[in-house]
C-alpha cells in the first residue's frame, strides 16, 4: 500500500499523514454529511517523531502515507495529545508495529491510556510548560484540560512554529485539501462554527484560558495543525478569532424557533411567532425536529440570542423527537439566552412544563408568557404567540443595546 497513499509536507520538518474518512456520517450524535479526517503528523527531527495516530480501521493509510517519508520503524517517539479513540484507536498496533522507544502524553493521558487499552506499556507523563529534546529541535508541551478530555494537551514545535492543537480548531470535513487557503472561507467558517458548538461549546470557559495561556506562552505559532479538518498556514487569527467570539458567547440579533408538531397546531404556533419575531427585525430560523437534525439546531443557537421552543404533549410528555433534542441541547450548555415556550395539547398538557423545566435547568430567562393551546389554536391564541414574538424581539433588542 505505500503507493497508494502520500504524506503531505505542511512545514519544514512535518508531514500530515493522517487519514480521510470519506464515509463517517455519526460523530457522538453528531450528523458530518460531509465526512472527517484524522490528522496525524510526522517531525522529521533526529528523533523522529509521530504526534497522534488515527481511528484503528485506518491505520494502513496512516502507515502508508508515513512509508512514503520513512520507514515506520524509524520512528523513535510516539506522542498521545489526546487519548480519544479517533486519535489513539490503531496506537498500540503501531507501537508494536515500530517498537518506539518511548510514548508521551499528559499525566491524565496516561491515565486514560491505561484504562482504554488496559496495557501494561509504559507511558511517560510529560508535565504542562515541558520541553523534550528530539535532537536538533523541541517539542513543548501545553496541557488543556477540558479541551475536550481531561488529558488533552497541545505540543508545540519551535523549529518550525507549528502548533499541534489536538481537537482545538478543528472541524469534521473530509477533503483532499490539506490547507485552510486552499477551502472557501465560508465553509471554514460554517464547518468549524458546527464543529465548536457541537463538541467544544461547554467548554467554552476553558477555552478563554487557553487562548489567554497560548497568547501568554511567548510561542510565534505560524501553523495551527488540528487533529481534524485542513491545516491551518494562511490566517491564524481567522480562527482564533472566531474562538474567542463563541467561546464569550457573544450574541447577535437572532432568535431559533424550535419545534415538534403532531397535527400541525404546534407548527402553526411556531409560525406565528417566527413571523412577528421577522417582523421587529429580528434574523429567525424556523426548525421543526423532524426534519432538522440536533446538530444542525446546536449550530443555529451558537450566535442567536433568542430561544423559543415548543411541542405538544404525548404520553403526558413532550415528543420524543423534541426530548432528543432538548436532552443534547442542555448537555451543550449554551449561555446567555432568552427565551419562551409554547404548544398544543388535548387534555394534560405536560411537554409545557417539561421544556420550562429544561430551559430552566440551561439557565435560559424565560421572558414572555409560556402559550397553550387546547387542540388546535385559534384566532387569540395565534395572536397571543404573535405578542409572544414581540415581547421576545423588544427584550432581545435591549439586552443587545446595552
Amino acid at each position: 500500500m505505500a503507493d497508494i497513499y502520500q504524506a503531505v509536507k505542511i512545514s519544514d520538518h512535518v508531514y500530515w499523514v493522517g487519514a480521510i474518512d470519506w464515509a463517517i456520517r455519526d460523530f457522538h450524535g453528531y450528523t458530518t454529511p460531509h465526512g472527517s479526517t484524522y490528522n496525524a503528523y510526522l517531525v522529521m527531527a533526529d528523533k523522529i517523531t509521530l504526534i497522534d495516530t488515527v481511528k484503528a480501521p485506518f491505520m494502513d493509510e496512516m502507515l502508508s502515507r508515513i512509508a512514503s517519508v520513512v520507514d515506520p520503524s524509524k520512528i523513535d517517539y510516539i506522542i498521545s495529545n489526546h487519548s480519544e479513540q479517533d486519535h489513539t484507536g490503531c496506537l498500540w498496533q503501531v507501537a508494536e508495529l515500530v517498537k518506539p522507544e518511548k510514548i508521551f502524553a499528559s499525566a491524565m493521558g496516561v491515565k486514560a491510556l491505561g484504562e482504554i487499552f488496559h496495557k501494561n506499556n509504559s507511558i511517560e507523563a510529560v508535565k504542562d510548560g515541558q520541553s523534550l529534546s528530539l535532537g536538533n529541535m523541541d517539542l513543548k508541551f501545553m496541557e488543556t484540560r477540558m479541551i475536550h478530555w481531561p488529558d488533552s494537551m497541545f505540543s508545540y514545535l519551535e523549529k518550525d512554529g507549528v502548533l499541534f492543537s489536538q481537537d482545538a480548531f478543528g472541524m469534521h470535513l473530509a477533503t483532499f485539501e490539506r490547507f485552510d487557503d486552499e477551502l472557501a472561507a465560508d465553509m471554514l467558517e460554517y464547518e468549524a462554527a458546527t464543529y465548536y458548538a457541537n463538541i467544544v461549546l461547554p467548554f467554552s470557559p476553558q477555552v478563554l484560558k487557553t487562548l489567554e495561556k497560548v497568547a501568554a506562552s511567548g510561542w510565534t505559532i505560524k501553523i495551527i495543525a488540528p487533529d481534524h479538518g485542513p491545516v491551518w498556514r494562511k490566517d491564524l487569527n481567522f480562527i482564533l478569532n472566531l474562538y474567542n467570539k463563541w467561546a464569550r458567547q457573544v450574541r447577535v440579533k437572532k432568535a431559533v424557533v424550535v419545534y415538534a408538531t403532531m397535527w400541525h397546531s404546534t407548527q402553526m404556533m411556531a409560525e406565528a411567532i417566527a413571523e412577528s419575531l421577522a417582523e421587529e427585525g429580528i434574523r429567525v430560523k424556523l426548525l421543526n425536529v423532524d426534519d432538522a437534525h440536533r446538530s444542525e439546531v446546536l449550530y443555529e443557537i451558537l450566535e442567536a440570542g433568542a430561544l423559543l421552543v415548543g411541542s405538544p404533549t404525548l404520553n403526558n410528555h413532550m415528543m420524543p423527537q423534541m426530548a432528543d433534542v432538548m436532552t443534547y441541547m442542555k448537555g451543550l450548555k449554551p449561555a446567555n439566552l432568552i427565551g419562551g415556550v409554547f404548544g398544543s395539547f388535548g387534555w394534560s398538557g405536560e411537554s409545557l412544563k417539561d421544556l420550562e423545566a429544561t430551559l430552566a435547568a440551561m439557565k435560559v430567562e424565560i421572558v414572555a408568557d409560556t402559550i397553550s393551546a387546547r387542540h388546535v389554536p385559534d384566532d387569540d391564541v395565534l395572536g397571543k404567540c404573535r405578542e409572544m414574538g414581540k415581547t421576545v424581539s423588544t427584550e432581545l433588542k435591549k439586552r443587545l443595546s446595552q
